[in-house]
């Protein structure tokens, strides 16, 4: 039920993040460690929360590697207290952690209200009262988290402070973070029909999906180009790198709303993660 695939990408959107913050400073491997270990707790009970929220949604839905949660909780028989309980120790062990390594010294303060709004925005992902994810906010507020908390929090361990400059050299990547939510969410939309969940691939026509996933790319690569040129914020290096994950969108793009699998745009975000770390790190001379 922790998701340890999806728990990877919160690794590398962190990594990212780290990467970023490498071009004003270095960062020894003990912060890095500390910082990655609070994260990867607090997003395990982000996810056990999605897993309580979602079992009538997971029951339903027809699953795919990416998609339809993570199946755990009916192929076992146990009881859904078991992802409630698992929400609240790890959520509290996580912040719990954190709070002390903040007090030590271990871990920055402005990286620790990141991870603290991260653990809000992640319950209230699935989680009452607010449940975004039911009232259609929830691809937002996935995008929000992995596209630019989960490397603003990467950048705060290094730099150890909060700065606008992550959130808006990573906005080409958000936008495909939100782009492959929409394609994650399209395998259960009958199922979250279903039970009341209201995502956008149930509030939206396959048409107008589709236009929102086609507008979404080409906002990220006009970010991109905007953000290399003229502005200078995005180096050579990322902005070549990033290129090759084009032909993944547009394949995703073309079998959108067509087949249930989102594969296609699973890998491109998850590519584009890869090369734009390699990136940074080639322009602050690491690679």
């Amino acid at each position: 039920m922790a998701r340890p695939s999806q728990l990877g990408v919160v690794f590398l959107a962190y990594s990212l993040g780290v990467a970023i913050g490498l071009t004003q400073r270095t960062v020894d491997f003990n912060s890095f460690l500390v910082g990655a270990l609070a994260l990867l707790v607090v997003a395990s009970s982000v996810h056990y929360a999605n897993e309580y929220a979602d079992h009538e949604t997971d029951r339903l839905t027809t699953r795919t590697p990416f998609s339809g949660g993570s199946g755990a909780l009916e192929r076992s028989g146990l009881s859904r207290r078991l992802p409630a309980q698992a929400t609240a120790v790890t959520g509290l062990f996580g912040l719990g952690l954190a709070t002390w390594w903040t007090h030590a010294g271990w871990l920055v303060m402005p990286a620790f209200v990141v991870l603290l709004s991260i653990a809000v925005l992640g319950w209230g992902y699935s989680l009452e009262p607010i449940a975004l994810a039911w009232r259609g906010f929830g691809e937002l507020d996935n995008a929000l988290l992995g596209g630019f908390l989960a490397p603003l929090y990467g950048y705060a361990i290094v730099v150890e402070a909060l700065s606008a400059f992550p959130v808006v050299v990573c906005l080409p990547f958000a936008l495909v973070v939100f782009v492959n939510l929409l394609a994650t969410q399209w395998p259960d939309r009958v199922a979250d029909a279903a039970v009341g969940k209201r995502t956008l691939a149930v509030r939206f026509s396959s048409r107008r999906l589709k236009r929102l996933y086609s507008l979404s790319c080409l906002a990220a690569f006009a970010l991109l180009i905007t953000l290399r040129y003229p502005l200078e914020l995005v180096p050579t290096t990322v902005f070549v790198a990033t290129l090759p994950v084009s032909p993944f969108l547009v394949w995703g793009w073309y079998v959108f709303t067509d087949q249930e699998s989102p594969f296609p745009t699973v890998t491109a975000m998850v590519v584009l993660l890869f090369i734009q770390i390699f990136g940074w790190l080639v322009a602050v001379g690491i690679v």
